[in-house]
């Protein structure tokens, strides 16, 4: 049995994927924390003042996330502009979240990125599958210890 997540982000342009992809995780009951953003600004002052401690601790709008699901194509900042931005936080806040690039991109470019970020690449739609594979590869009870 799997541990719950503390928390997930969705973050994508699209508001149907957003509903889709929120629809999915919580039918698996991966977590109890879930926000979608539509666009890399928001989901990034979301993080910059979730790792200031820049809120109310009583407020369950604000989490901790573990895992972070990232569209490249957006409006207003894209998947890799923010990318850029994350890297800039706490790295104590970061090196608890495994980041995943969630894309309909085959570009080998974009893989190639988010490969230079660390994140994992996954191409839509995301599934039960494809979440599995993700939890098995980096939320396994004992792997945390490592």
């Amino acid at each position: 049995m799997m541990r719950k997540l503390s928390g997930i982000l969705l973050i994508d342009d699209d508001d149907t994927t957003n509903f889709l992809n929120q629809r999915l995780l919580e039918r698996m009951e991966v977590t109890n924390h879930i926000r979608t953003f539509v666009n890399g600004k928001q989901a990034f002052d979301y993080l910059y003042n979730v790792s200031n401690k820049n809120y109310e601790t009583e407020s369950s709008d604000y989490f901790q996330p573990e895992l972070i699901f990232l569209d490249i194509n957006m409006p207003v900042m894209d998947g890799f502009e923010m990318l850029d931005l994350y890297e800039r936080l706490n790295n104590d806040f970061r090196k608890n979240i495994v980041m995943v690039v969630l894309t309909t991109s085959t570009h080998p470019q974009d893989t190639a990125n988010s490969k230079r970020y660390n994140a994992d690449y996954i191409t839509k739609p995301l599934t039960a599958e494809k979440m599995n594979a993700l939890l098995e590869k980096h939320f396994q009870e004992d792997q945390k210890e490592a």
